[in-house]
């Protein structure tokens, strides 16, 4: 891209992150520094949320390739001006990746993150200026900071490896860890202690583990687009025990529909993908609801823990409405924001337990 039009792309989210900063301080300008950085932490922790929300909408409207160079589109700030190429590519393929509108949503995810980076500089910045103030240490949004950076560079490698299922699946796997490091910070500055039961912490990092887990299967999923794998619930094409092809399946450096040897992947492969994420969803479910379960017994958290426990149901009907309802976008787009809310809400809950000296 010319120095012009990378101005001119950087121009928007620094513009935008100018006016949530002015909001937020106006809002907190007569609160103490540690108030003020949970306030930004919280923020761009709500705009990372949204960051993973959207880019799964991306990803589902095929717009990953909207725009297939990187960072512009088509070497232009936006798709404004990219329209000759944009109606070129789009006359050339009527049904493929390239469009307006899919050239506009991929961009969208640009500036979204983009935003998410430039106020996460200023917290980084803000950490440092107020380090002997707050109960935080400065690397921590520095180290955060850094995670942004390799997340730009997944989100290049996205686009130019033509979206790789191992490189989209760490995509969303790296936004998760930003999503978890911001909330870890506001946990720090502003997080209550309570008294927890002793085996808190284990019990909270066994399950969230095996929602990680569970997270990196199903973006797995999504990424070879095997959620039609299996068209009914809880067999599998009529079938208890399908015909897998796990070797296939889960290769993870291929190209996107291709087996190691380059030849397409094979249908077997595919049911393997979904299966082995409806079998581990079992799992997953049944530790996180035994957790939610047994810290509402002890009366600790209780509105967290019921907040966990609707989230697993959800996961549950939404996971269920995609195989049986064909994969319709609304479920999707809530089967993620469930997920993340998940990942997000256990990891305030360990911080808390950490910090109720819940691991002594």
């Amino acid at each position: 891209m010319e120095l012009s039009a990378t101005l001119r792309l950087l121009g928007l989210p620094a513009a935008v992150a100018l006016v949530l900063l002015g909001w937020l301080w106006a809002r907190q300008r007569h609160t103490l520094p540690r108030t003020r950085l949970a306030a930004l932490a919280g923020l761009t922790m709500f705009l990372t949320f949204d960051l993973i929300v959207f880019g799964s909408f991306t990803r589902l409207t095929d717009s990953g390739l909207g725009c297939p160079d990187w960072p512009g589109c088509y070497g232009h700030a936006s798709p404004l001006g990219a329209q000759t190429d944009i109606h070129a590519a789009q006359t050339a393929q009527p049904t493929g990746p390239v469009t307006f509108g899919k050239a506009w949503i991929e961009m969208v995810h640009r500036y979204l993150a983009m935003t998410v980076g430039a106020l996460i500089v200023v917290l980084t910045v803000a950490a440092w200026r107020w380090r002997r103030q707050l109960p935080l240490s400065p690397w921590w949004p520095t180290a955060t900071l850094g995670w942004v950076i390799v997340q730009g560079l997944f989100g290049m490698w996205t686009v130019t490896w033509k979206l790789q299922p191992g490189i989209v699946t760490l995509h969303l796997l790296g936004g998760m860890t930003l999503l978890v490091l911001l909330v870890l910070q506001r946990e720090q500055l502003i997080g209550p202690r309570y008294r927890w039961p002793r085996g808190a912490v284990a019990a909270l990092l066994g399950a969230g583990t095996l929602l990680v887990l569970q997270v990196a299967s199903g973006a797995w999923v999504s990424s070879n687009y095997a959620v039609l794998a299996c068209s009914d619930y809880p067999r599998c094409n009529g079938q208890w025990w399908p015909a897998m092809d796990f070797a296939s399946g889960f290769t993870p450096w291929r190209d996107l529909g291709r087996g190691a040897d380059g030849d397409f992947l094979p249908f077997e492969a595919l049911v393997a993908i979904h299966m082995v994420h409806r079998w581990f969803a079992v799992v997953a479910a049944l530790a996180l609801l035994g957790v939610a379960l047994w810290l509402r017994r002890h009366r600790v958290a209780p509105r967290a823990a019921a907040t966990v426990i609707a989230l697993v149901l959800l996961q549950v009907l939404t996971g269920l409405s995609n195989v049986v309802l064909g994969w319709p976008l609304a479920a999707a787009l809530v089967h993620v924001a469930g997920a993340a809310g998940l990942v997000a809400l256990v990891a305030v809950l360990t911080a808390r337990a950490v910090r109720g000296g819940a691991a002594s």
